[in-house]
């Protein structure tokens, strides 16, 4: 049962952490290009407004947004609902685009696991995190540690996102996914 394992990625894919790197590219600095500051994911539930915390995880805010950039999370799903609300690319058969280089946990601005917050999803090894995020439905402290900590990344941004992520969690519950429709760096 899921709810047995910590967040990441599920299915046969275990040795997913062995693929390459995410390489930035020229630039020397991580989000600095960064021109979002927040994401909007439109999902069959409803909207939600994540407030990205560069200050927090500045390669991990810029990796993300290159994957919405390139439509990766458009079309896929929420497919957990425990602790947390999990999506990412996980059973569509789309490879993310390589690994993070590193798990920010305590690198930038600490920022806790709280309801609300959102953060990369991995396996126990923790510099092998990807497309895989979660949207912490409670206080998870134990997450702040555990497998090298997950790196929160962003916030929910205001009480109608808190919403639709409640209604999220309730519907894979109960269905088993929702889909998303489209997510847009802002």
């Amino acid at each position: 049962h899921r709810a047995n394992f910590p967040p990441c990625l599920y299915g046969p894919q275990k040795h997913a952490c062995r693929r390459p790197s995410l390489s930035l590219g020229p630039r020397n600095s991580p989000a600095a290009g960064m021109a979002a500051s927040k994401l909007v994911m439109s999902t069959a539930c409803g909207d939600i407004t994540l407030a990205l915390r560069p200050d927090s995880a500045p390669i991990t805010c810029d990796y993300i947004v290159s994957a919405v950039k390139k439509g990766l999370y458009d079309g896929k799903t929420f497919y957990r609902s425990d602790f947390v609300i999990q999506c990412g690319l996980h059973g569509s058969g789309v490879e993310p685009p390589g690994n993070l280089p590193k798990n920010e946990t305590k690198t930038g601005t600490f920022l806790s696991n709280k309801p609300g917050t959102c953060a990369i999803a991995h396996w126990d090894v923790p510099d092998c995190g990807n497309t895989e995020f979660f949207i912490n439905l409670q206080e998870n402290k134990h997450l702040d540690e555990a497998y090298g900590g997950y790196c929160v990344f962003a916030e929910v941004a205001d009480q109608a996102s808190f919403d639709t992520v409640g209604k999220i969690a309730q519907e894979v519950k109960t269905k088993g996914k929702v889909t998303i429709l489209k997510v847009e760096a802002a």
